[in-house]
């Protein structure tokens, strides 16, 4: 961040630290993080709650996922809130926050360890809008 505010020259500085900001595809991160954990797309797109020809494309990387698809893939792997917010990172997608009640639960949820069927019904509990409903939220 010093660097960059101290720069003269912005392209000279996203030409030297490219390389070092450049992040695995998406699609690519999961596919790995399949093999990782040892299971199948099949298995995660259906534990994620997401529709299963959209969740393979999201494997294969025809498909870019919205931040609520980040997040329900994480819920689909297992991930605790620290996998989470790496995941929206490589996602590029705004990391979850406290202070956002939506975002509060769903970190509860993922901290807890449960399905997205229980943070959903916790989120219409609350009122609050579900995940895949992120017209307002992406």
């Amino acid at each position: 961040m010093k660097r960059l505010f101290k720069t003269i020259n912005i392209k000279n500085f996203v030409k030297n630290y490219k390389e070092k900001t450049n992040t695995v595809p998406f699609h690519k991160y999961i596919t790995s993080l399949c093999e990782t954990t040892e299971t199948i797309p099949a298995h995660i797109i259906k534990k994620s709650g997401i529709e299963r020809t959209f969740g393979h494309q999201l494997f294969n990387g025809t498909r870019k996922p919205s931040r609520d698809k980040v997040i329900m893939l994480a819920f689909g792997f297992g991930l605790d809130y620290k996998k989470t917010q790496e995941l929206l990172k490589i996602s590029q997608k705004r990391q979850l926050h406290p202070k956002i009640m939506r975002d509060a639960v769903i970190i509860y949820a993922l901290n807890n360890g449960l399905p997205v069927v229980d943070a959903q019904i916790t989120l219409g509990e609350l009122e609050l809008p579900l995940l895949g409903k992120e017209e307002r939220y992406g």
